[in-house]
């Protein structure tokens, strides 16, 4: 009975998902585009990455010759963050660009894409792991396997966290409720602190009720772009992460109705989207701390040699749990440890 009441719920979740958006449609001037396409992403509007999902999906029309309209739908508007990846799946959402990281339960490899800790930070190396050495074929298998088609994934600066309390050690991360999900909560976890899993969007006010003591960013410019320092003005010096990938995906059903040259269309724009991703987000991550540090961020001090092999330490067993989450998982590890 149970598992009937849930079926039913997600199915009325689903339904009443449809109509919103559906009436959004409606609302809007009528396409002459041949494939209308709709677009989640994870940020808000008018923050930098919004501006570059909203770009890459320019590129895609002009790519097209208009023959591919792509809506974008911003954080908050019809999807949240943690159903993305189920709505493009479903094709509710055609195209998204989701956080891996929220989404481990469906799909483990993600995890493993994103960047686990101990991983590189050069980006010459990790577009060799995606590219030449097989990572590109087994995403394509995984993301594939649940209907889904993986495109050019884009890399983003190392991910940091910023607390409302100054840490001075790696103790003081104890008892510590911090938003970080997947692989990142586990390693803080192995720290002593308390993991969290909440949308970018929740961050400021999670932040400012005491709901959390702390958050990581994707990268730095989503701390600047989120007014966290506001709220949460230290910033810990050893970054979880040295770079986070991550990819676009596309409803199989609606890949498939592409012509070829479409498709080469799309493809060719998410490989622009890619260099934008990683040129600009230099650029802003660097303003980003600058602006950070004028409104009174402050690093916390530098860790000791203590501090730096408790913090090895605790991302050490990662790769190990991580390879045995499923196939594609093991498959990627693999490579990765070869590499090495």
């Amino acid at each position: 009975m149970f598992k009937t009441i849930k079926h039913l719920k997600k199915k009325l979740t689903l339904s009443a998902l449809a109509l919103t958006l559906g009436a959004g449609a409606v609302a809007t001037e009528v396409s002459a585009a041949e494939h209308n396409w709709r677009f989640s992403n994870l940020y808000s509007r008018g923050t930098a990455f919004g501006d570059l999902y909203e770009s890459l999906a320019k590129n895609i029309e002009t790519r097209s010759g208009g023959r591919i309209k792509v809506q974008v739908l911003y954080s908050g508007e019809g999807v949240g963050t943690s159903g993305l990846l189920g709505a493009v799946k479903s094709g509710l959402i055609t195209m998204g660009a989701p956080f891996q990281s929220m989404h481990a339960g469906e799909l483990p490899a993600g995890i493993v894409e994103i960047g686990l800790p101990g991983g590189t930070d050069d980006p010459q190396e990790l577009q060799s792991l995606f590219h030449e050495k097989g990572w590109g074929e087994v995403l394509t298998k995984a993301y594939g396997a649940q209907g889904m088609v993986w495109l050019e994934p884009y890399i983003q600066p190392p991910v940091y966290i910023l607390t409302k309390k100054k840490i001075n050690s790696v103790e003081d991360f104890k008892g510590l409720k911090i938003r970080a999900p997947g692989a990142y909560g586990k390693f803080l976890r192995n720290l002593g602190a308390a993991p969290v899993s909440l949308a970018w969007s929740e961050i400021y006010t999670s932040l400012a009720t005491g709901v959390i003591d702390g958050s990581i960013g994707s990268n730095m410019i989503d701390h600047r772009d989120g007014n966290h320092v506001e709220v949460a003005r230290y910033m810990y010096r050893l970054p979880l992460a040295g770079a986070q990938v991550l990819p676009i995906v596309v409803n199989r059903n609606a890949w498939k109705k592409l012509p070829d040259d479409l498709k080469a269309a799309a493809r060719a724009a998410t490989e622009k989207h890619a260099e934008d991703q990683l040129n600009f987000s230099r650029k802003w991550e660097s303003e980003a701390v600058a602006e950070m540090e004028s409104k009174g961020m402050q690093w916390s001090p530098q860790p000791s040699d203590a501090d730096r092999k408790a913090w090895a330490a605790a991302g050490a067993g990662l790769w190990d749990q991580y390879a045995a989450q499923d196939k594609y998982s093991k498959q990627l590890i693999d490579i990765l440890r070869n590499s090495q």
